[in-house]
């Protein structure tokens, strides 16, 4: 039986391109010993930077752990454009990128480890205990990219907290936005400054009547006598 797989890999010009697309889903991990060696493989079967694309809510926790480790052990470079969402699981995932970079409208989203515990009360404390360092270990990839307090991070998932793209890179989750190179004027850093004058002249400009043009003065003619008198002068 084939694995299913949530990821895929492309190449653009020179470029190994990795694309995230969907759940993490724990039946293609957890349990599944070949299908971590399989990424993995494929991981490696080329060298150079890496561009990973990733959209995903999150998912198993431990094949994102899985992920994030292969990616940060990766040689070169890995740019992690996070062009949907990149929530839970997945957040951990955009962790890994050397660069991270969100578009405009993407989000990313971070909270508490959830499990499904049944048993009596000692199996409960167990599955507390399990997930506060699952938690744990969560906060380090998160703190090792944005350099911020455990104490902080670790409220900021309490409260399940949605960053959008400015955020993300405020609170250092994220280290760009994506740009749309193709409309960059000729002649990058050009800056462009709104100047409530020029657009007050304009207005103006397109409301004020416009002046005729002036005429052309018509040339005055000269009389037939005079002409006459100066024919006669040429004659005689």
């Amino acid at each position: 039986m084939k694995n299913k797989r949530f990821w895929d890999w492309a190449r653009d010009s020179d470029e190994r391109v990795l694309y995230f697309d969907g759940e993490i889903s724990e039946e293609t991990w957890w349990g599944d010993e070949i299908t971590p060696r399989l990424f993995r493989d494929e991981l490696f079967s080329g060298e150079g930077d890496i561009t990973v694309w990733l959209n995903s809510p999150g998912g198993d926790c431990v094949a994102a752990s899985q992920i994030y480790a292969m990616l940060m052990d990766y040689k070169s470079n890995v740019t992690v454009k996070i062009d949907g969402i990149a929530a839970s699981a997945a957040s951990v995932i955009a962790m890994a990128g050397t660069s991270v970079l969100m578009a405009p409208t993407a989000l990313m989203m971070i909270h508490n480890p959830l499990t499904i515990a049944i048993g009596d009360s000692e199996e409960m404390q167990k599955a507390i205990e399990m997930l506060a360092e699952v938690k744990e270990s969560i906060i380090n990839a998160y703190q090792i990219k944005s350099s911020q307090g455990r104490a902080k991070i670790s409220h900021w998932m309490d409260a399940e907290t949605w960053m959008n793209a400015n955020k993300a890179i405020e609170l250092g989750f994220a280290d760009g936005i994506l740009r749309d190179e193709k409309r960059q004027m000729p002649g990058s850093g050009a800056t462009f400054a709104f100047s409530r004058r020029a657009v007050t002249n304009s207005l103006l400009n397109k409301v004020r009547p416009k002046e005729k043009p002036k005429q052309p003065e018509t040339p005055q003619g000269v009389a037939a006598a005079t002409l006459e008198q100066r024919l006669n002068l040429i004659i005689h």
